[in-house]
């Protein structure tokens, strides 16, 4: 049996692979520069159960360690699942969208195209280097179980 490693990945499956790891990278930089240092969340001075901007910064940025392994290696079912995580940035930059100005809106534009750039790679990089893998899904009208 063939190890992936050997067997050859076409030039689009290559491309889809280059854009989510550049969407997945960015916003694993995006989020600790924007949170620590490029603009910190205000809380505000009279709120009785303030957050603190380490919490907010694990919140958002501890999701993004969970597939590193895996996007490292160019495993298609880690870029598969990842797509659930870069959900969370998808939601949180729409709704900084929604309700921010200034600075806080230019980073969620930011996010938000990094989100979108890591979903597309993400996912026609495991469809594509599943199908070159021999990696498929069965069809139901295809399992044993169900036939019966």
């Amino acid at each position: 049996m063939q190890s992936a490693n050997s067997i050859p990945m076409a030039a689009d499956t290559r491309r889809f692979l280059l854009l989510g790891r550049l969407g997945y990278w960015g916003l694993w930089l995006l989020i600790p520069l924007w949170q620590l240092w490029l603009a910190p969340v205000s809380y505000g001075e009279d709120q009785a159960l303030k957050p603190s901007v380490v919490s907010t910064l694990l919140l958002l940025w501890l999701p993004l360690w969970l597939p590193m392994w895996g996007i490292i290696k160019g495993h298609a079912y880690t870029f598969a699942w990842a797509n659930f995580i870069v959900m969370l940035y998808f939601l949180h930059s729409l709704t900084n969208l929604w309700v921010s100005s200034g600075s806080y809106f230019w980073f969620s534009v930011l996010e938000l195209l990094l989100a979108s750039l890591m979903f597309y790679g993400c996912t026609y990089y495991a469809r594509n280097r599943g199908k070159e893998l021999g990696l498929k899904i069965p069809k139901l009208k295809d399992d044993p179980v169900r036939r019966s």
